[in-house]
């Protein structure tokens, strides 16, 4: 079983910038399709990223200010945020299911591991 943990700064004003982490441990996270998904208040779970051996991909929300990378040596995945604004605040969840980043991967049932989650706020 994969062990996920989130960490980051929580609060922040919007147009700033915040780098979310996840600790992974367990199993490998080579053969993983990793991802960070968020969840507003009275919105649905939605994914922001994902990540694999054959590299990222975005959802709209985040093409052009995030950044999903991931460090195998050390266990951690991590999102970069820039240019935050007022609804971008949510729970942030990383998330795992074992093998490639295919199929209806935007769909968090598609995840059988996920962290804690990490509140992040931003204020206008």
């Amino acid at each position: 079983q994969l062990q996920l943990a989130e960490s980051g700064v929580g609060s922040l004003q919007s147009v700033g910038s915040l780098r979310l982490a996840c600790t992974t441990s367990g199993v490998t996270k080579r053969s993983y399709c990793m991802a960070w998904f968020r969840h507003a208040p009275c919105m649905e779970r939605e994914g922001v990223a994902t990540i694999d051996n054959d590299g990222p991909s975005y959802a709209d929300v985040g093409k052009g200010r995030f950044n999903i990378s991931k460090d195998n040596a050390n266990d951690m995945l991590y999102l970069q945020m820039s240019s935050l604004k007022s609804e971008d605040t949510a729970m942030y969840y990383c998330a795992a299911f074992w093998g490639y980043c295919t199929g209806d991967y935007w769909n968090a049932r598609e995840y059988n591991n996920w962290g804690q989650g990490t509140q992040v706020t931003v204020s206008s």
